[in-house]
């Protein structure tokens, strides 16, 4: 699966990492749901880490479309709950 992290680029990642992806997406889940603003910016920062860590960056030129779409890490919490879905960032 092609995942764009928003303002740096596309990685490539199998589809057997996203159950180690989906327990970060619940938390942040209920980060933003309680308001609790330090804990939801830590989490989206574990989440994209993971992200690049288990993800293969795909070349800056590449075009490739994105089947997900995360935030910047520096996006505020609002700006994350505009961009969720039921099953909050990452589909279950």
């Amino acid at each position: 699966m092609i995942v764009r992290i928003m303002g740096e680029g596309q990685v490539e990642l199998a589809d057997d990492h996203f159950v180690a992806l989906n327990e970060l997406d619940d938390v942040l889940l209920k980060e933003m749901e309680s308001g609790d603003g330090p804990g939801f910016r830590t989490t989206l920062h574990a989440l994209l880490d993971k992200v690049r860590e288990l993800g293969t960056p795909l070349p800056d030129d590449s075009l490739e479309p994105s089947e997900l779409i995360l935030p910047a890490p520096d996006a505020t919490l609002e700006e994350v709950r505009a961009m969720l879905s039921d099953d909050g960032l990452i589909p279950n």
